[in-house]
């Protein structure tokens, strides 16, 4: 038992996180009016965010990226939120694209509630923010929308706990009990009092589709629950999840 005990957390963050290690700048991913911030963490690690301010009267996107990647590979994204005057903040996890330390579940939410601080001590009003988590952001997202007064809350390809996600794609692995890293979002999505929209592929073969609904189901009102028949864990946006995420939020903003 002691054995697996000191395996199965080390094991865990090998299959859960896949960070591209390379430290882009907005310049060199070709953004334009995008600004990179370093987060200086309470732990002495550094993490790297971009940010670009909205438009006057509109709100501003927390961003929490996926499993994989790191900012760059979000830049379309960015550059699409930009054109329809959202402002954005993406903060990248430690180990990924510039950010030192290594990433784990407590480290990502407490740097996500830093981001969150650090939006607000700008001057941007909490009811400006809208919190988006992507993939595994999903986990990180909700624990900032259930601890802080926000404007909104998105979860793209929601899982009910990394618990779940691990016996299904891992069955064969033992200890799941032992995981640190679990991301309980169906813990945590009855504390959040924002506005909900969950966006889902319903050829998910990563995140099933039915943990999306299910965390739907679990949510408190307003919320919205937007799948795509066609789409798959993170292709929606072929099939216009852009729009439903604009017509969203410009039904926020005329309540």
């Amino acid at each position: 038992m002691g054995i697996l005990a000191a395996i199965v957390p080390v094991l865990q963050r090998h299959l859960m996180y896949f960070p591209d290690t390379t430290h882009f700048t907005p310049e060199q991913a070709g953004l334009k009016g995008v600004t990179e911030q370093v987060l200086n963490t309470a732990d002495g690690n550094r993490v790297i965010a971009w940010s670009a301010k909205a438009k006057p009267g509109r709100p501003t996107i927390l961003y929490f990226h996926g499993n994989a990647g790191s900012l760059e590979a979000r830049s379309e994204r960015i550059r699409k939120y930009m054109a329809h005057g959202l402002g954005v903040f993406m903060m990248t996890y430690r180990g990924f694209g510039g950010s030192s330390g290594e990433p784990s579940e407590v480290a990502n939410v407490a740097d996500a509630m830093l981001a969150f601080n650090t939006l607000i001590a700008s001057g941007i009003d909490p009811l400006d923010v809208i919190v988006y988590g992507e993939s595994l952001g999903t986990g990180v997202a909700v624990q900032v929308a259930a601890a802080k007064r926000v404007g909104g809350l998105v979860l793209d390809a929601p899982y009910t706990s990394m618990v779940d996600l691990a016996a299904l794609h891992h069955p064969l692995i033992p200890g799941r009990w032992l995981m640190t890293d679990r991301y309980e979002t169906r813990r945590h999505i009855g504390a959040v009092a924002a506005p909900l929209l969950v966006i889902h592929g319903e050829r998910d073969t990563i995140v099933p589709v039915a943990m999306g609904r299910e965390i739907h189901a679990l949510a408190s009102e307003p919320k919205t629950l937007k799948t795509f028949p066609d789409a798959g864990h993170d292709d929606h946006y072929k099939y216009g999840s852009y729009d439903a995420l604009y017509a969203w939020i410009a039904a926020l903003r005329a309540d």
